[in-house]
């Protein structure tokens, strides 16, 4: 494999949770948050928020950026495009499939319409 769809794939494991996806949002929504942010945000302890941030880190879609004595959540964008290159890749692989299985059922449909409509051989009026 190659590390673009390595890296996709971690991106998609990662967000595969949907906590996980709604610390995405609010870190988009809103900047840099600290765990303690997005626990008064989302449903969940601060210490489910920092092994949830573990593993977007872990998947190089955050990082940690120390301010003082704080530490707030930052989103990294590069997995992202990278995740939606490797997807674009893989949609257009699909649509010249698509284009090539409908071109062919489309070429099947008109030569079975042209058989019925000739004259067979060797018919009797």
């Amino acid at each position: 494999m190659t590390a673009r769809v390595d890296r996709a794939g971690a991106v998609f494991v990662a967000l595969a949770d949907p906590t996980r996806r709604r610390v995405v949002y609010e870190l988009s929504a809103s900047g840099p948050l600290t765990a303690t942010q997005l626990a008064g945000r989302i449903p969940v302890s601060r210490q489910a928020i920092a092994k949830h941030f573990a593993a977007l880190e872990e998947a190089g879609l955050a990082t940690t950026v120390r301010t003082g004595r704080e530490s707030p959540y930052e989103l990294r964008t590069e997995p992202f495009a990278k995740a939606e290159a490797w997807m674009r890749t893989i949609g257009a692989s699909w649509d010249r499939r698509l284009l090539a299985f409908k071109e062919f059922a489309e070429t099947d449909v008109e030569s079975r319409k042209a058989r019925k409509e000739s004259p067979k051989e060797g018919k009797k009026r």
